[in-house]
């Protein structure tokens, strides 16, 4: 397994080899290679087994380091970045030349970020690079919000990981972009549409697609466990499922089933909060992907705020499972 560890220079040792590193951020924990070396780049698939036309996020520590891999910042998007980095936002810029089209599957343009972790911001400075670092998880699989998360799954093909504790966000980026003089969400996240609205006016969101997305984290079935998720009312799918004797787990926003086993339910918000759900997402599809059941029974949360990111989550972890078992 993985040496984890709060050694940055470790870290950047690794890095400067061209090998990969677990890094913590405040919406997941990444996969981070040199963003700059294609033979890092391939190496951050590999490990993912992720489809090369899904691209990834660069991350660096700070608004002015962005000029060195990007061609322009548009007005509304600057205005995004002074007022919401370092923080769970990412914008999708014309890239440099510098950039490796591996990095942006052959896209004109490239997403990048800068993280609220303070242990990564200082990898990031010390580095003579930018990181691409997409969640470290196997492709498809549930995305990690800690240390051990990271080790679980890829612990056996990365030699550190920088344990920064608990993703206090646990979804992973909000995508913004432009289209012409429209600002567009390519991916909800964990900046709410409402606080972006606030600085650029009405924005589009944009509908996840299927393949070759314009920017990472847009395929329909995506942040998956390997339990089939089914998606409904939970009283009915809850009767539904006692009454076909299939072992099933249950992920509520904030319903308890008297009847059914603790061990076997998770309620994601008992207090309704949003941002507590948003945490808890990721780790409770893990425990209840971990059981001994065939399904897991799931439902929507208001779609509004954080709810939207959670519940755009929800639909591709569910995607294609819909009337199955």
């Amino acid at each position: 397994m993985a040496e984890i560890g709060k050694d940055i220079f470790r870290a950047k040792s690794i890095l400067e080899q061209g090998d990969l590193v677990g890094i913590p951020t405040e919406t997941v924990y990444g996969l981070a290679g040199n963003a700059l070396n294609p033979d890092a780049v391939t190496k951050i698939f590999a490990v993912k087994n992720r489809p090369n036309f899904d691209p990834l996020i660069l991350h660096t520590h700070a608004l002015e380091k962005v000029y060195d891999f990007t061609i322009e910042i548009p007005d509304p998007l600057l205005k995004l970045a002074q007022r919401y980095w370092p923080g769970p936002l990412t914008l999708l810029l014309p890239k440099k030349e510098l950039v490796p089209d591996l990095v942006t599957s052959g896209l004109d343009q490239v997403a990048v970020r800068v993280p609220n972790h303070p242990l990564t911001r200082e990898l990031l400075s010390v580095l003579d690079f930018p990181l691409a670092a997409p969640s470290a998880n196997p492709f498809g699989y549930i995305s990690p919000t800690k240390a051990s998360h990271v080790n679980d799954q890829l612990g056996n093909k990365i030699p550190y990981i920088l344990d920064g504790g608990s993703c206090h966000v646990g979804l992973e980026s909000t995508i913004v972009g432009m289209e012409g003089d429209k600002v567009m969400i390519y991916r909800l996240g964990g900046l709410d549409v409402s606080a972006i609205e606030k600085v650029v006016g009405k924005v589009q969101v944009m509908a996840h697609s299927s393949s070759n997305p314009k920017s990472p984290g847009m395929l329909k079935s995506h942040y998956a466990p390997q339990k089939p998720v089914i998606l409904g009312d939970l009283e009915e799918l809850v009767k539904d499922y006692l009454k076909k004797g299939v072992p099933f787990a249950v992920l509520s926003y904030c319903r308890e089933f008297p009847g059914l086993p603790q061990s076997f339910q998770i309620q994601l918000s008992l207090q309704k909060d949003m941002s507590e759900a948003a945490k808890k997402l990721f780790d409770a599809m893990r425990t209840l992907d971990s059981l001994d059941v065939s399904v897991i029974l799931a439902e929507l949360l208001p779609d509004e705020g954080l709810g939207r990111a959670i519940n755009d989550r929800l639909r591709r972890a569910s995607a294609g499972e819909e009337g199955k078992y």
